[in-house]
């Protein structure tokens, strides 16, 4: 396949709701969610958890002017808590689009601006000497982002709202829908989650809770299953599921072990199913 073609993704943060750094979550990643979407020289970042510390660390050392566009699935903490230490945002020169919805009276900028206001951080989001522009977006829209850059983004199920994302690049798709709850009566996949991830070589998808688990109190909390999971890339006939966002109780182990149920289900099937896990690059 051409370079130009190729679209190359890193998970930075993997964890949902907090951080959960650990010997038991050392293999896999205990940072919140981050990943870097690469699409020939376009530098795509989705959220801003923890992890996005790193991948600014890895941007500096990388050297040169760094230019990325930069997409919010929606605005709770474990998903913008990375936005004051991720250090190319305080470089002049530097320049970043911040995507993401408004909520309510407050503007995409005001939210992530309160974030950093006294007496809650001690530098202002002002500080930042970058060129940072913020661009609010809603559910359905499809964005050109220029360099045959498509993100088109859906509505999740999820407290306070959540946006899907999907982005399109040189033939490839990739699909990231963390944060979103399935029907907990048991009724088909999500129509939204399927509608944004159809045929999709890739999915990223929120698998915070076994069905167990998630019967056991958690109903309501706006997170999904390993087993919804499966059903959503089946509905949708993608070509890769990753399980995405995984819980800060869940072990390495424990990860794994739901890995191997998963794959043993999907066994006849071309489906392939993988853990997301930080620091390894993927190739669509």
């Amino acid at each position: 396949m051409p370079a130009e073609k190729v679209m190359q993704f890193r998970f930075w943060g993997v964890r949902g709701s907090i951080a959960a750094p650990g010997p038991d979550t050392i293999k896999y990643g205990g940072n919140t969610p981050c990943v870097e979407v690469r699409c020939g020289d376009r530098l795509v970042i989705f959220d801003g958890g923890t992890g996005l510390r790193a991948l600014g660390q890895s941007l500096m050392a990388a050297g040169g002017r760094v230019e990325a566009d930069f997409f919010l699935s929606h605005l709770h903490w474990d998903h913008i808590q990375g936005i004051p230490f991720f250090t190319p945002a305080f470089v002049p020169g530097n320049r970043i689009r911040i995507y993401g919805e408004r909520k309510g009276e407050r503007s995409l900028q005001a939210v992530l601006e309160g974030q950093m206001s006294d007496p809650n951080f001690p530098v202002p989001l002002s500080v930042m000497r970058s060129e940072i522009s913020f661009h609010e977006i809603a559910p359905w829209v499809d964005l050109d982002l220029g360099d045959a850059v498509r993100v088109r983004t859906a509505p999740m199920s999820h407290p306070n709202g959540c946006l899907g994302l999907r982005i399109e690049h040189g033939g490839r798709s990739l699909v990231y829908t963390t944060d979103t709850e399935h029907d907990p009566d048991g009724g088909p996949p999500d129509p939204n989650v399927v509608a944004l991830a159809r045929d999709a070589d890739v999915l990223i998808y929120d698998a915070m809770y076994t069905e167990a688990q998630y019967r056991a109190g958690r109903v309501g909390w706006g997170h999904s299953t390993f087993g919804e999971a499966l059903r959503v890339a089946r509905a949708a006939g993608v070509g890769t599921l990753y399980f995405f966002h995984h819980d800060p109780v869940h072990s390495d182990a424990f990860l794994e072990a739901q890995l191997e149920i998963a794959r043993r289900e999907t066994a006849e099937e071309s489906l392939e199913v993988v853990l997301a896990q930080e620091g390894l690059v993927f190739e669509v």
